[in-house]
């Protein structure tokens, strides 16, 4: 399933750059996040409650910075498997940093989602559903924190 939003931050693109490449600042604006560690070389680990129908999980998360031109561009990988390894997830994203403005930044990114197992059963509809509310959810909290700490 393909994913893709675009969303802006009132702060530069070079803060933006620094707080998205910031795993201790991104944690707290991704619905669910509940640990993120930073396993070095651009590899992340996470753990992400989510919650689609009735049935409530913890993903762990495997996250690989595959590619990056700083401030504009990354390439990201992420798999990962419940907690009962009833569900996978593998993600592979692209981020796309662009100025707008002196003191605007468009965020824009992309990603094709595959999940296999119990979660996979309630269809394209719902993922992509649940998907788009998890990353505007995630777009309103970056975007706020972004701005405050831009002005701070």
């Amino acid at each position: 399933m393909i994913i893709e939003e675009e969303f802006s931050v009132d702060a530069p693109l070079e803060h933006v750059w620094a707080c998205i490449r910031d795993p201790a600042f991104v944690a707290p604006c991704v619905p669910g996040c509940q640990d993120v560690e930073d396993i070095g070389g651009g590899a992340y680990r996470a753990a992400v409650k989510v919650g689609i129908g009735p049935i409530k999980t913890v993903f762990k998360l495997d996250i690989e910075v595959l590619e990056e031109t700083p401030p504009n561009f990354a390439r990201v990988e992420t798999r990962g498997q419940e907690n009962t390894n009833a569900s996978r997830l593998t993600a592979k994203s692209e981020l796309t940093l662009t100025a707008s403005g002196d003191d605007a930044t468009r965020v824009h990114y992309k990603s094709d989602v595959q999940v296999v197992g119990r979660l996979a059963k309630f269809g394209l509809g719902i993922m992509k559903k649940k998907a788009k509310t998890l990353g505007a959810e995630f777009a309103e909290n970056f975007r706020l924190a972004a701005e405050k700490t831009a002005v701070a």
